[in-house]
């Protein structure tokens, strides 16, 4: 079973979270607290497996917060949730080392589907957030990077390849099929890209390889409009409640 901790500085909010997640029975919330700093001291104290991490907090906010934990446990997951979409959170809190990032009116049944996704180590970002991500990286980057030759060395070309379908935005199953392999392959070969580069997951992957020149977001975007491909989340209010008219 999953531990989960909630952090978040509306008690409704945290209500709400808690009460979606007991419908996974693979899921159990832990605690709850309501700002940064008692996350910080819990994530040491309970060491969850994954942190629902708000952004804007009182004493300390989930960027902060995200730095502070990571710095002493590198295997607990981040996913963040707010109601903001801006490059301001979203890209400082991926730099931190958070898994992904979800606005507050994804879905429940997205928001379940999301934690089973960074315990597998995958990376989730919202279609929302997606763009701000794309825009945030390419501007702390300069138009033209030298590829780290060292990080060339060290990678093979078919690892290079599902790094650069990956800023492509495309799923395991379609980079399966570009390049004529198997899902198993294509998630095998993600295990060692994350093993060379020290990282946990895919965003970090794109993170990393963009700032050290081996990735061009400016000659990858797709269809998509950004480099992640991610699913249509319906919206409805807040958590998926539908809104009153």
């Amino acid at each position: 079973m999953a531990r989960i901790l909630i952090v978040d500085d509306e008690s409704l909010t945290r209500a709400a979270l808690r009460d979606y997640l007991s419908l996974d029975p693979s899921l159990e919330v832990i605690w709850e607290v309501a700002s940064g700093a008692s996350a910080v001291q819990l994530a040491t104290q309970c060491r969850p497996d994954v942190i629902l991490m708000d952004m804007q907090m009182p004493i300390m906010d989930g960027v902060a917060a995200t730095v502070a934990i990571r710095a002493t446990d590198r295997s607990v997951k981040i996913l963040g949730l707010s109601s903001f979409a801006t490059d301001r959170y979203v890209v400082d809190l991926i730099r931190a080392g958070a898994s992904g990032y979800l606005v507050k009116d994804t879905p429940p049944r997205e928001i379940i589907a999301a934690i089973h996704e960074v315990l597998r180590d995958e990376s989730v970002l919202s279609p929302e957030v997606t763009r701000h991500v794309v825009q945030g990286l390419e501007q702390s980057v300069p138009a033209e990077v030298t590829a780290d030759p060292e990080l060339l060395l060290l990678l093979t070309d078919k690892e290079l390849e599902v790094i650069r379908l990956l800023a492509r935005g495309m799923s395991n199953r379609e980079m399966a099929q570009e390049l004529f392999v198997t899902e198993s392959t294509i998630k095998a070969r993600f295990v060692k890209v994350m093993e060379q580069l020290g990282v946990r997951d895919r965003v970090q992957i794109l993170v990393t390889t963009v700032a050290r020149g081996l990735v061009d977001l400016r000659t990858t975007q797709e269809r998509t409009g950004g480099p992640f491909r991610t699913p249509p989340f319906d919206r409805d209010g807040p958590f998926g409640v539908p809104s009153r008219s």
